[in-house]
């Protein structure tokens, strides 16, 4: 029994079908109706193991499979076929896309969404207290003339229309 309560302890709490393995993170994945296991790698991340077993699940189990990143499966590669050797393949070249995207955002935004990377001042660009004042302003125009005022050299047609604003 307390074999079985070390290596629930190694297992991850989020992501399904990793391990900890010193210091490391392994997968592997039991193929449908068999005894046999496709060893899928060793990762130095969880988030990299996580992904190569979407990839493997996948592969094996279609859409029935439950993946740890359901909303990163169309950028996953495809295995070649269900060979062990190319679900390995394509469940490492997953992990390293993962690894890769891990480091553009940390070189990028550090993790965060575009609109927390800078303090912008929108009352400094948009100079908010003269800008509400002359939309205030504006609101007392007048406004514009439809019809030109009347003239003795324009004939009459041009002044009788009516008038935009004479309508309530």
């Amino acid at each position: 029994m307390a074999s079985s309560s070390s290596s629930s302890s190694k297992r991850h709490p989020t992501y399904h079908g990793i391990r900890s393995r010193g210091g490391k993170w392994v997968t592997e994945i039991r193929e449908p109706r068999k005894t046999n296991r496709i060893w899928l790698g060793t990762f130095p991340t969880p988030e990299m193991a996580a992904a190569a077993y979407d990839v493997a699940t996948l592969a094996l189990k279609g859409g029935d499979a439950v993946l740890n990143f359901p909303n990163s499966a169309s950028k996953y590669p495809v295995p070649a076929s269900n060979s062990p050797d190319d679900i390995r393949s394509a469940a490492t070249a997953a992990a390293e896309l993962t690894a890769a995207e891990a480091v553009n955002n940390d070189a990028g935004l550090n993790g965060r969404p575009w609109y927390e990377t800078e303090f912008l001042d929108e009352e400094a660009i948009f100079s908010m207290p003269r800008l509400m004042v002359e939309m205030a302003e504006g609101m007392l125009l007048s406004p514009p003339r439809m019809n030109p005022p009347p003239s003795e050299y324009l004939p009459e047609y041009y002044t009788s229309g009516e008038s935009l604003w004479s309508y309530y």
